[in-house]
């Protein structure tokens, strides 16, 4: 086996249910049954977070990870009337994304972030209004 360096900025780790780690495009609705993805973004604005829209991950939690910058995530909420929940991730810093719960991203300043969750099944959702964030 030929051991080489995966750029994850480029690409994305498939962590397979049998074991094996698979490296290759990025696929940002799609996976195999069981398997995790692992992948790293560089972001300037909030198009490159897509702010004006929900995304839920129906088979898993999802590890949103700050590596620089600084980003808020904000959860849709879960009864009528109900204010959105936001939570400031700066680097270094974690939040893990219950399954099944609609989210999404502003930046507070040009990012680099990682995404680990099972993908298959992910959905987008317009938002109504965008936040304060960096524009596109």
């Amino acid at each position: 086996m030929t051991i080489t360096t995966v750029d994850l900025f480029s690409s994305m780790l498939d962590f397979r249910s049998d074991g094996g780690v698979l490296s290759g495009p990025r696929r940002m609705t799609e996976g195999d049954p069981g398997s995790w993805q692992v992948a790293a973004f560089h972001v300037a604005t909030d198009a490159d977070v897509h702010a004006d829209h929900w995304e839920v991950h129906p088979e898993g939690e999802e590890a949103v990870c700050c590596l620089a910058g600084g980003v808020r995530l904000y959860f849709r909420p879960l009864a009528e009337g109900d204010a959105e929940e936001m939570v400031r991730l700066t680097p270094g810093t974690a939040v893990i994304v219950p399954r099944c719960r609609w989210h999404r991203l502003e930046l507070d300043a040009p990012s680099d972030l990682m995404s680990i969750t099972r993908r298959r099944g992910s959905r987008q959702d317009k938002h109504a209004g965008l936040g304060s964030g960096l524009g596109d």
